[in-house]
């Protein structure tokens, strides 16, 4: 299966997108396609083996509509500005003709050739400014289906053209103002729409500024200023105080502090030695150094952070579903409405045709399935976007949807709860035996081990001046330890078992546990010979992220595959009080089904690598990353300033970005409940109450805009 992204063109409104949607979904070889009526792009997978990109655009063609494959951001951000450009034309010149138009319609009423001249004023606005309604219309007439550009051209050429008539003398009034002012509303309505659609974009147009033009690199022993692109894997590039690193490399001489915030959120800068790794796009604060070019282009963090808010922004929440089911039958509905309307009016209440006309125009204008298709996917665009720019990568609106679904957070141990940089603390060699000589073994066999734990073991032998043997056979025993042949003697070095049963042992071990060590034991001939502690310092933001989430009505958990008094001593220091202790790495997944199947929304926090399984098993698998080695493909959100506080900050994006989208739904919802019976009259014999079609126009143009800035004030809240 492969994905693709592509460029629609054309699209006016979210019975656009549906159609759309529709066509890409049953062209032969497409799994899954979502087309984003909001962002103007369509994400869709596919096998290889039935189609290919050429064919899904020609599908978006053939339901007229401009496709291409990929994204060209300047491209499209020039596309965008000359819609937007466009349309504040439009609205310049059916202002310039619509304006005169309402006054002397309203106004004017002894006015010298007064019809005349509003024919003359109306008809540009009709036939120029209305254009691309007409085109739209007739566009979803081939495709058997109708949108909100043929509610438009419908109801406002009902309104031109009987107004047509009656200066011709075949009718009583017209309404030439009307249908101008309409239409100039209307396009009001999609330049606001157009410009605030804009701004939810704001978050992927900041990251794609932050990538510098120039690098200067050092070739043939002399430093030169390069355009970035021409840069290869394995340049030596230099850094100044103050600017930009051009792309992800290693340094290899020189030191500095650089601030990461583009990529992590966090304002301290992180200092950077030789061989330390740097980012992309990230601020050299103070030194100046040397670094090794190791990705470039596609492949750098930032490219890679990018690609995936994008995917994210075009993907499909499951409560779109409702709004797409909706606007797939709103506008025939709509359009079978108005006709009962005229008939009602005319027919059964004895109106006059040019009222029940003005009730049916009424009636087409006010509806707007716009606001329904814009209400998901410009909160999930907003929502994503404020994620990315507080180092929170949400991969999909799905994700993004069930956040606020989470009743349980399972939190593994190492590296998360904990800092994932364990220390030996205590080496206590049992009665009679030679302390040298097994820090010797201890060295040598957690040298070959690529357990978190070995590093501290190596770490303190290496400091002691260990010497280090030679091994054979050596054997690693998941979620128990490692075992070598040192010369004539088998080591091993890993959780105490029933072999451990002096008294005095087992005491030693319980205190050690007890103060939240990890107690490893080394045997040699399977007696054992000392006890190995290790110690992992609790985050210090653990414990404000296992209280923020109670604030939250959130229960914590922590896995971990340490001894029962241990992780319990370290659950205790996070506030954390449900705990899976001497859980073996492959069993972890098991445990989370266990609380799902509670009825419980899982997410499990892992590093994203060995926690696969259960990333995969969670409802939400959240990742931690670390800026510069982000684990892209595990977990549905990654962490990139690997901070425990971020998942409490996640799961409140989550459910403010739903609270927006249902806000959306309901007033697009409740304003087409309320105002299209309004517009049909229901109020006229009660109350006296009739809705123009120029006010209704009016309504309809600010419900799609109200949509779209209520996703944007997103942006206010704090994480």
């Amino acid at each position: 299966m492969k994905k693709t992204e592509l460029s629609i063109g054309g699209m006016h409104c979210a019975s656009c997108a549906v159609l759309i949607n529709r066509g890409l979904a049953k062209a032969p070889g497409v799994k899954t396609a979502n087309v984003n009526y909001a962002a103007g792009k369509a994400l869709v997978e596919f096998d290889e083996s039935q189609t290919n990109e050429q064919k899904l655009v020609e599908v978006v063609k053939s339901k007229g509509y401009g496709a291409t494959v990929g994204v060209d951001r300047e491209r499209e951000r020039e596309v965008r500005a000359k819609e937007i450009r466009d349309l504040k034309f439009l609205v310049g010149f059916s202002a310039l003709f619509a304006f005169p138009a309402l006054i002397l319609g309203m106004f004017l009423m002894e006015f010298p050739y007064r019809t005349l001249i509003l024919f003359l004023l109306a008809t540009p606005v009709q036939f120029i400014s209305g254009k691309n309604f007409y085109l739209g219309a007739w566009s979803a007439l081939r495709n058997k289906t109708a949108s909100m550009d043929t509610l438009i051209a419908v109801g406002t050429s009902a309104a031109y053209f009987y107004s047509v008539a009656a200066m011709l003398g075949l009718a009583k009034e017209q309404y030439f103002e009307t249908a101008a002012v309409l239409i100039t509303l209307v396009l009001v309505g999609k330049y606001l729409e157009a410009v605030a659609k804009g701004r939810t974009s704001d978050a992927i147009r900041k990251l794609m500024g932050l990538a510098p033009k120039t690098a200067i690199v050092i070739r043939n022993g002399k430093e030169q200023e390069i355009p970035i692109s021409a840069v290869v894997v394995g340049d030596g590039i230099v850094v100044k105080p103050g600017e930009k690193i051009p792309v992800d490399g290693i340094v290899i001489s020189g030191n500095s502090a650089v601030d990461e915030s583009m990529i992590t959120g966090e304002s301290i800068p992180v200092e950077k030695t030789k061989g330390d790794k740097v980012v992309g796009a990230s601020i050299n604060k103070h030194g100046t150094f040397t670094f090794k070019a190791t990705k470039i282009g596609s492949d750098m963090v930032l490219a890679q952070i990018v690609k995936l808010v994008e995917e994210a922004q075009g993907s499909r929440a499951n409560i779109q579903r409702i709004a797409d089911q909706i606007s797939a039958v709103f506008v025939p509905v709509v359009v079978l409405l108005a006709l009962v309307s005229f008939g009602v009016w005319y027919f059964v209440l004895g109106q006059t045709f040019s009222f029940a006309l003005m009730i049916t125009v009424a009636v087409l204008v006010i509806a707007c399935p716009c606001a329904l298709g814009l209400a998901t996917p410009t909160a999930v665009m907003v929502g994503t976007g404020i994620g990315a720019q507080n180092g929170i990568l949400i991969k999909s609106a799905e994700s993004l949807e069930m956040m606020h679904k989470i009743k349980a957070v399972v939190f593994d141990k190492t590296g998360t709860i904990t800092q994932g940089q364990p220390k030996l603390t205590d080496f206590f060699v049992l009665e009679g035996k030679n302390g040298d000589k097994l820090v010797d073994y201890a060295y040598t066999i957690e040298k070959n081990s690529e357990h978190p734990l070995a590093d501290a073991i190596v770490e303190y032998a290496q400091a002691r001046k260990a010497t280090l043997l030679r091994a054979n056979g050596f054997r690693a025993i998941p979620g128990f330890g490692v075992e070598a042949k040192i010369g004539a003697v088998n080591v091993y070095v890993g959780k105490p078992d029933e072999s451990v049963n002096d008294s005095e042992t087992a005491k030693e071990i319980a205190k050690l546990q007890e103060e939240g060590k990890t107690v490893m034991v080394l045997k040699v001939n399977k007696k054992p010979m000392a006890l190995i502690a290790v110690a992992d310092l609790i985050r210090e933001s653990s414990i404000a992220a296992v209280s923020e989430l109670k604030k939250q009505g959130i229960e914590s958990w922590m896995i971990t595959g340490d001894h029962e008094i241990t992780a319990r001593a370290i659950a205790k220091q996070a506030g954390i009080t449900n705990v899976f202790a001497e859980v073996l790495p492959d069993q972890k997944a098991n445990y989370v089904k266990q609380l799902q199947e509670k009825g419980l929304k899982v997410a499990f926090v892992g590093d994203g690598i060995n926690d696969a399984p259960a990333l995969a098993q969670a409802d939400i698998g959240i990742a931690m990353g670390s800026g510069t080695d982000v684990a892209m493909e595990t977990g549905s959100v990654v962490l990139m300033k690997s901070d425990p506080l971020d998942v409490s900050r996640a799961i409140r994006l989550g459910r403010a970005t739903i609270n927006k989208i249902k806000q959306n739904m309901f007033w697009a919802l409740i304003y087409n409940i309320i105002g299209i019976p309004i517009a049909a009259g229901v109020l006229y014999y009660s109350n006296g109450i009739l809705l123009s079609p120029i006010i209704a126009g009016g309504a309809m143009a600010l419900s799609s805009v109200s949509v779209v800035t209520n996703a944007l004030t997103l942006r206010w809240m704090k994480l």
